[in-house]
């Protein structure tokens, strides 16, 4: 059972030494590390509605660009080319990382997204077995649905910011903390 307070988010199933609930920050483990790939063309991204892997995947339901877990001994490049192909058939050969978003949450395992553009690709665009892909205009990109923490990084690769981190805190799928470059911002309504 969770509970909000003093900033945290509690596990009440999670006890000290002496009976009291831990706050989830001193649970961490090593977080996960994840691509995450937006293919960009004509004023576009190309966007997977994840829905092909029903409840139990935590992004169900939801819009996202590509990507996924590093597999042993690759590094952000080679996830994020790996990722790419698999669920698109397209081999990147243009592309810049813009950032490093951390993902912490009550609910679901820390990860570390390294955050990639790309801007040109050889082979045709196929099936993705995690769900449907389709071209979405870059403004309409924040008004799907998608984590709530989603829109403060878009919103920086639509500034063309330069290479940024950001750390993005939940409570359950509540986003209740932002930081760009290890500076708090204020959330948006």
């Amino acid at each position: 059972m969770l509970a909000r307070g003093g900033g945290f988010c509690y596990n009440r199933d999670k006890r000290n030494e002496r009976g009291k609930s831990v706050p989830q920050e001193d649970m961490k483990q090593a977080p996960e590390q994840t691509t995450l790939c937006y293919l960009e063309k004509d004023g576009a991204y190309l966007m997977l509605h994840r829905n092909k892997r029903g409840e139990s995947d935590m992004n169900n339901g939801l819009w996202m660009g590509v990507g996924g877990h590093f597999e042993t001994g690759e590094d952000a490049e080679a996830c994020m080319k790996r990722e790419v192909w698999e669920e698109t058939a397209l081999t990147p050969t243009a592309y810049r990382k813009r950032g490093e978003i951390l993902f912490e949450s009550d609910r679901y395992p820390s990860e570390v997204m390294h955050l990639f553009v790309v801007t040109d690709w050889t082979g045709e665009l196929g099936e993705c077995d995690e769900g449907e892909l389709a071209w979405i205009d870059k403004a309409q990109v924040p008004l799907l649905p998608a984590w709530e923490g989603d829109r403060y990084f878009l919103a920086e690769l639509a500034q063309d910011t330069p290479y940024f981190t950001m750390k993005l805190t939940y409570c359950g799928s509540t986003l209740t903390k932002v930081e760009k470059n290890g500076t708090p911002i204020p959330l948006k309504k």
